[in-house]
């Protein structure tokens, strides 16, 4: 089979390859995943970087990369429930391939028409619920979310808008394939083009209350910005850090505000789903699937064709989530 590989650390531009690998073999709790379509996601970087904390780390030689993905079940082990021809999507290791051994706890069942450009990226979808949970604004606050064209925060912002709580979307730059008032953006700061501080903004566009929450997958000045303009009592969730610069605060920058500042870690990093996540997720894909879900790509591409998705995935991250289609549903 065809497997995107890699055997050392190091940059994804530089050390990818395709190869011809063995069709892995399963075990009584396995299934074999036929690949349909798999994400490239800043983690999968992360990953080949081995930037991931244990145990999330590759194993030389002949590592296949990606992290995240979605296909049919080939073949199902003596133990496992779910049948072969069943559509999963899961967060495990080695998607970037036309065939995955993947433990049967990771599996999430979805729908046999459910839409590839999100099967792909369901990590997404996941990240963006438990991010707006964690934020834990109620209808009718502000939330400010910085990479606003990225994936999981046009997620974000039409789970928000389901949600009735509104949104403040902070982008680098417009643009034209992503259309972010559609998706339920009550305003939008443009920062290429901003001719007053982001807190005077803020200010102007809530009425002076403030910002709720807030969801941080870039750092930078802009980070504090925002946690200077937040409203007593807010939660501000770091998701990722774009920016190779620091922000600044005082200790009385979140004293006096009252203001809590955590971490996000994706839901299954560490463990496979349970038994008692199923009516979330279900209500996850119930919504994404709705005909209104946007999903801006970037490009849709071969395995052969890594090269251009690798790159273009780190040079323009606004433009769209870029996957791989590897086989039909």
């Amino acid at each position: 089979m065809k497997a995107i590989v890699f055997d050392q650390i190091g940059s994804p531009e530089d050390v990818l390859e395709l190869r011809n690998v063995p069709v892995p073999e399963i075990g009584d709790n396995e299934v074999l995943v036929r690949m349909v379509a798999t994400s490239i996601n800043p983690g999968d970087f992360l990953f080949i970087q081995n930037l991931y904390p244990e145990p999330k780390k590759p194993q030389f030689p002949g590592q296949i990369a990606g992290n995240h993905g979605a296909g049919i079940i080939e073949k199902a082990g003596r133990q496992v429930k779910l049948q072969p021809g069943t559509f999963v999507a899961f967060s495990y290791y080695n998607t970037w391939a036309e065939y995955a051994a993947v433990p049967s706890e990771w599996l999430i069942r979805l729908p046999a028409d459910y839409p590839i450009e999100l099967a792909s990226q369901f990590v997404n979808l996941i990240t963006a619920w438990d991010l707006l949970d964690q934020a834990g604004l109620v209808p009718g606050q502000w939330l400010a979310l910085t990479a606003g064209n990225s994936s999981v925060s046009t997620m974000v912002t039409q789970l928000a808008r389901h949600m009735g709580i509104n949104v403040i979307s902070l982008i680098r730059q417009a643009q034209a394939t992503v259309d972010l008032t559609s998706m339920g953006a009550n305003a939008i700061i443009e920062l290429s083009k901003l001719q007053e501080d982001v807190n005077e903004q803020i200010m102007r566009i809530t009425q002076n209350k403030g910002i709720n929450g807030v969801i941080d997958n870039v750092g930078g000045p802009v980070t504090g910005e925002l946690i200077r303009s937040m409203a007593f009592g807010g939660r501000v969730i770091i998701n990722g850090g774009m920016s190779a610069n620091r922000f600044e605060l005082h200790n009385f920058d979140i004293l006096m505000s009252g203001i809590e500042i955590k971490s996000h870690v994706y839901r299954y990093f560490f463990n496979p789903p349970k038994e008692a996540d199923t009516p979330i997720l279900n209500e996850i894909i119930t919504i994404s699937a709705q005909p209104g879900f946007q999903v801006p790509l970037g490009g849709i591409h071969d395995l052969e064709d890594f090269n251009r998705a690798i790159t273009e995935s780190i040079e323009y991250p606004q433009k769209g989530k870029h996957i791989f289609k590897i086989s039909h549903l």
